[in-house]
């Protein structure tokens, strides 16, 4: 038996490691047409990102979309690429926050940290693989999204279980649950804003609270996720002792032509200078790194159609990132989704 055990690679009892594997959205190799694309197209032909009837979505996407969106999305990308290591911010800042917890973990021998992404690379599955090989037969995976969607959190469940269900000896898991309303997070996110505040010479008349949106018909059809919104800004709201009408939420990135959850980023903001509000602050609770959507879209764009429609003053905080507070959240939910273990 000692033979076949080694010949196969694997010891007959457990190993007794434990991985952490944070996982985040994804993001393309490269800004140029068909790095974009095979990002696209991995994400777009996801049936929880885009439910619809799959025959005539997968003529949509290949014969429309992905002829003309991967030149328009690359450009996005382009304008805010890390130049120094020819990569996405988005891939720059989880790979920092997985090294900053593995050192903040480093304490107990037997805890592996890594991190993978949702659609492109480094993939969910490869990861798995590469902390079972590390000796961990208990995996939690993480999935970087404070508040719950099936378009989102959802879908990194099913990755993990699709990479299961092809592996004969499968380490138990577990799956930190939705973070919208943890304490820690709510924490992080306040003291974001007063430091970022804090650096400016002009108070806001206004704090958006921007989130990624949804179709109207997902929310319909039982998705929490507008809810979890919600619950983070009213939470953060009164962490900060501000009224309604100060920290309000939008939805920005919307794509097609369906009605998607509101109010609309984009449309808000554009109105704003028309009621008064010439300082704008916008920060984005439901990103735990910044990405394209934060840093192109708000932070460029919206920034752009706030002073084109007459505001004055616009600043976006930058997303909890690898910063101490982020990394402390991180650790805490961590440490209690690890307990027994």
């Amino acid at each position: 038996m000692q033979n076949i055990t080694e010949k196969g690679g694997h010891r007959a009892t457990g190993e007794g490691r434990v991985g952490v594997l944070i996982v985040n959205l994804g993001t393309p190799e490269a800004t140029s047409y068909w790095p974009m694309r095979r990002y696209l197209k991995e994400f777009l032909s996801d049936p929880r990102v885009v439910e619809t009837n799959r025959l005539v979505w997968w003529f949509v996407l290949n014969a429309i979309i992905l002829t003309k969106r991967p030149t328009k999305s690359g450009h996005a990308y382009e304008q805010i690429w890390n130049k120094t290591l020819d990569e996405s911010p988005l891939k720059t800042i989880t790979r920092a926050q997985a090294e900053k917890l593995g050192r903040r973990l480093a304490g107990d021998a037997r805890i592996v940290v890594d991190w993978g992404m949702r659609y492109g690379l480094p993939p969910v599955g490869e990861r798995l693989a590469a902390l079972k090989e590390q000796g961990c037969d208990r995996v939690l995976i993480f999935p970087l999204y404070p508040q719950y969607s099936a378009s989102t959190t959802a879908t990194v469940v099913d990755k993990v279980f699709e990479t299961m269900a092809k592996l004969r000896w499968q380490p138990a898991l577990r799956f930190v649950p939705p973070y919208y309303a943890e304490p820690s997070h709510i924490d992080a996110l306040a003291h974001s804003i007063e430091s970022h505040l804090a650096t400016l010479d002009w108070l806001p008349d206004t704090i958006l609270a921007s989130y990624h949106g949804l179709p109207e018909s997902y929310v319909e059809a039982g998705d929490p996720y507008y809810d979890h919104c919600q619950e983070t800004t009213r939470l953060l709201r009164a962490k900060l002792n501000m009224p309604e009408e100060k920290l309000r939420v939008v939805f920005q990135s919307r794509f097609g032509k369906t009605e998607w959850i509101k109010p609309y980023a984009q449309d808000t903001v554009a109105a704003l200078p028309a009621q008064g509000v010439r300082n704008l602050v916008m920060v984005m609770p439901g990103f735990a790194a910044d990405c394209v959507e934060t840093l192109e879209e708000i932070a460029i764009g919206l920034a752009a159609t706030f002073r084109e429609n007459g505001g004055e003053n616009f600043s976006a905080v930058p997303c909890l990132n690898e910063s101490d507070a982020s990394i402390a959240m991180l650790e805490s939910i961590i440490r209690k989704e690890l307990s027994g273990w």
